[in-house]
């Protein structure tokens, strides 16, 4: 079935939406129930993995369930979508981001409106954040290739562990980057750091795009085997 564009920059704009209140809603709870940032972290990261599980699953047959300008560039730049698509995507993943923090926010009786103190920036962040976002769209472009039916499962599992092999604990998304800008909360980062992430992001996104084209061009050696 082919879904209108409508229908699939709602889908976009919901996913993205429930995507970054989970990643915000999560982090204020536990940082509500614990003092060990380490295990709010932990709170942090596995509703994160689990919604990413399901959001794909349930959008992915409307709008490819991208949620992420970075991987929708990709997608654009290979042929797997319209250009006239990507421009609409990326506002709709980057509303439904912000609207994302406020829903989490009126949630938790907070500030409905907020802006981020919690400063992320440097090398070692933005490398970490070109790493986590190369490595998320390496994984979606393998999983394209020889699992497509485990997708949603292998996105959600490398955020689980990028939250924790990465520096910067893997945002790998411009659009999440910009919603988490509006919640001074656990999940927060200042606005003045933004552009850094959304730059160092989308190089890795692109890198990632280039090392999966000459990984994964080729027949599966099973399949060369059989040959």
């Amino acid at each position: 079935m082919t879904y209108s564009l409508t229908n699939r920059l709602t889908a976009e704009a919901l996913g993205t939406a429930l995507l970054v209140c989970t990643v915000v809603g999560s982090g204020i709870m536990a940082d509500k129930l614990t003092q060990d940032v380490a295990l709010a972290l932990l709170g942090n990261t596995i509703p994160t993995g689990a919604i990413l599980v399901v959001l794909i699953t349930i959008f992915g047959p409307i709008s490819g369930a991208h949620f992420n300008p970075a991987v929708s560039l990709v997608m654009a730049i290979r042929g797997d979508m319209q250009w006239n698509c990507f421009a609409p995507y990326v506002v709709a993943q980057s509303l439904g981001a912000i609207l994302g923090s406020l829903v989490a926010h009126g949630m938790f009786d907070l500030a409905i409106l907020q802006t981020s103190t919690t400063v992320r920036t440097g090398s070692a962040q933005w490398f970490a954040e070109a790493v986590a976002t190369f490595g998320l769209v390496l994984t979606i472009l393998g999983a394209v290739r020889f699992r497509a039916e485990s997708v949603a499962v292998m996105v959600g599992l490398y955020i689980t562990a990028a939250y924790w092999f990465t520096a910067s604990t893997s945002f790998a998304n411009p659009a999440v980057t910009i919603g988490r800008a509006f919640t001074d909360t656990f999940a927060g980062i200042n606005p003045a750091d933004v552009p850094a992430f959304i730059i160092v992001q989308v190089i890795g996104a692109l890198v990632a795009m280039v090392v999966g084209g000459l990984l994964f061009s080729g027949a599966p050696e099973a399949e060369v085997q059989k040959a």
